[in-house]
């Protein structure tokens, strides 16, 4: 992956962060009980991960087989199941939207540890 393309791959994963943090703090009425609910079932009532993943790859453009090779280079060290039979554009944004949403899980419950702890 060439330097500019994991410039804004960074900048795309920092952004979708701090939005999903944003509204999943906003929806569970705070930090601690976002990262209790979080950990607990990431696609439970007030955290829609897949949900906002979706959301994410339509609203940059990512929805489509190029958007997911391009998150699929910028997380080809990372391992993932095995993807559904199908068409492969579909098999492509699938495991491009599951790769993202594990990263971002991660990212996620390491800004609400760090905003627990400033707090």
């Amino acid at each position: 992956m060439e330097a500019f393309q994991r410039q804004q791959f960074d900048l795309l994963l920092m952004m979708a962060t701090e939005r999903f943090v944003e509204r999943i703090v906003e929806r569970c009425a705070g930090p601690e009980s976002a990262l209790t609910r979080l950990r607990a079932d990431p696609q439970g009532e007030g955290i829609w991960l897949d949900r906002f993943v979706t959301a994410i790859f339509q609203d940059f453009l990512l929805d489509n087989p190029a958007g997911a090779c391009f998150v699929l280079q910028a997380l080809s060290g990372r391992a993932l199941p095995s993807p559904p039979a199908g068409k492969i554009e579909a098999m492509l944004q699938t495991m491009a939207r599951q790769a993202f949403a594990e990263l971002l899980l991660l990212r996620s419950e390491e800004a609400l540890e760090q905003m627990i702890g400033y707090s």
